[in-house]
């Protein structure tokens, strides 16, 4: 897996030729990636720093009209059309099958649960959509669909950062350890290899960027 600092020296040699948006969108990514890298004994601040890595990659100018969770799987296409090497489907089949799959099976990282909790809904449809949304995971798990499996495995990730964000749990908590350590350890294979991609992608066009950098 590459490290920021070889990041950034492969993307050195070519970001005078990429259009301004996608420079800004690397250079702002791997800055994020070597922040994390310093943060080897805090999961909760490593998985931060590197949801906050992704993000850079991903977020468009369009962020305020489409949820961030429809951002992240159009980003998702548009990486895996130019992975030719199918760099992401080794990270989630090589390295993470147990980590993911605990990770599908746990409730407390699944949206619908938490909705059901707030509004008093005890009609146990949050444990129906749990079930089906396991079932599509562990058949693409089995067939090693990796579109429809990283996006499974993002929308559980984003759950863990919002209830990091939001406050709704405790730095270095016991309730949530293990669901930490397995995402940072996801995270920070799956952030460099966006990256690296990104870097290799020539063309490849991301969009616009909510927050361009400007002068002054």
């Amino acid at each position: 897996m590459p490290t920021a600092a070889e990041l950034k020296t492969r993307h050195r040699g070519i970001r005078d030729a990429q259009p301004e948006a996608l420079r800004v969108r690397i250079h702002r990514a791997i800055s994020w990636l070597a922040r994390a890298e310093q943060e080897t004994g805090d999961p909760d601040a490593r998985f931060l720093f590197l949801w906050i890595a992704f993000n850079a990659a991903y977020a468009s100018e369009f962020g305020f009209e489409h949820s961030e969770r429809d951002q992240a799987r159009m980003f998702v296409a548009q990486l895996l059309a130019i992975d030719p090497g199918h760099r992401l489907h080794h990270v989630l089949y090589d390295q993470f099958t147990g980590p993911i799959r605990t990770l599908v099976e746990n409730r407390f990282v699944f949206e619908p649960f938490w909705k059901a909790l707030r509004e008093h809904d005890s009609s146990e449809r949050w444990a129906e959509q749990f079930a089906g949304s396991k079932r599509v995971a562990m058949k693409a798990l089995m067939a090693q669909e990796t579109a429809v499996l990283l996006s499974i495995v993002l929308d559980r990730l984003h759950v863990l950062r919002n209830q990091l964000v939001h406050g709704g749990a405790t730095w270095n908590g016991a309730a949530n350890r293990a669901q930490v350590g397995d995402a940072a350890r996801i995270m920070g294979a799956l952030v460099p290899t966006v990256i690296l991609l990104m870097v290799e992608g020539g063309a490849a066009d991301f969009g616009e960027i909510a927050f361009p950098l400007l002068a002054g």
